[in-house]
């Protein structure tokens, strides 16, 4: 198949692509420096504005679109609020856009969060659940109703990814540092949901869900058991022989990154993927001690 990814360059996309091209297809990425572009065929675009990547995704059978700064890099300035609600709408609008040219009827594969449920107690979330409050909830539903723009023309999947998990990035890279110290333990209370996923599950549903031509709409990216922020890194300690007793007070996360903090590292949500499960997708890793093990092995 021919495949345009935007976002093809990161933690998820860059694997993503690899995979794909390592199933035969071709992959084009979309990038604003395609000579970085080490996995796939860079074609150039600026994130916003229409121009010669148009024409792959108007030749496109499969768009994919990862774009979009890293929510959990930074206080949440209003600066900063603005560029990552910007980086998401301008990369969404501009595809739908190039899409309303392809008269393939393809497949639209737009990265959401669970962060659409907002800060959560102990309730079970599936995709049905309701939008949550907060900065990051009200992001999430504009990024989602700017790529419901292309339902009329596109299959479209909304895959909504937890805290994905691998060695080298994401929110685990974060967290290694002090426990290689000695110094790891929960943050806050711990008793915050942590609905964490092994990022080659992820790379495998989303695979999953471009092949199956009845998949549509939202799915929750995210193992079938989440765990307690303290549980977790409970289990991060023990593999890496470390520590977990020494916890981030609540009170210095807020100081050190405000509104962030209460959103995201100080709440959570216990959230489930209950299509991927009911439609028969079968995750490869879903014992956090073992996967954490693996990983990190």
């Amino acid at each position: 198949m021919k495949i345009v990814i935007a976002g093809g360059t990161g933690f998820l996309g860059e694997p993503l692509v690899r995979r794909l091209t390592a199933g035969g297809h071709d992959v084009a990425v979309l990038s604003r420096d395609p000579a970085k572009v080490r996995a796939g065929r860079g074609v150039a675009w600026d994130g916003r504005s229409q121009g010669a990547w148009s024409a792959e995704v108007a030749k496109a059978e499969v768009v994919i679109n990862l774009a979009g700064e890293n929510i959990g890099e930074g206080r949440w300035t209003a600066d900063r609020k603005r560029r990552l609600i910007n980086s998401r709408l301008h990369a969404t609008n501009a595809i739908v856009e190039a899409l309303q040219k392809n008269d393939k009827h393809p497949t639209f594969v737009s990265a959401s969060a669970i962060g659409y449920y907002g800060p959560h107690g102990d309730e079970i979330l599936a995709e049905d659940s309701p939008r949550g409050s907060g900065f990051l909830a009200e992001l999430v539903e504009q990024w989602e109703d700017a790529a419901r723009k292309a339902e009329s023309i596109t299959r479209l999947v909304l895959p909504r990814f937890g805290v994905v998990l691998a060695r080298s990035g994401g929110a685990l890279g974060q967290m290694l540092l002090p426990f290689r110290f000695g110094v790891g333990g929960p943050i806050g209370s711990g008793k915050q949901w942590m609905s964490w996923v092994d990022r080659d599950d992820v790379l495998r549903a989303v695979s999953w869900l471009i092949e199956r031509e009845s998949a549509h709409g939202v799915y929750n990216v995210t193992a079938p058991d989440p765990a307690r922020n303290r549980d977790f890194v409970r289990a991060l300690g023990r593999a890496l022989h470390r520590p977990a007793i020494m916890p981030a007070p609540a009170f210095a996360l807020k100081i050190a990154f405000g509104e962030m903090a209460e959103e995201i590292l100080l709440t959570g949500q216990r959230v489930v993927p209950k299509r991927l499960l009911a439609e028969g997708f079968t995750f490869e890793s879903t014992d956090l001690d073992a996967t954490l093990r693996r990983i990190l092995s």
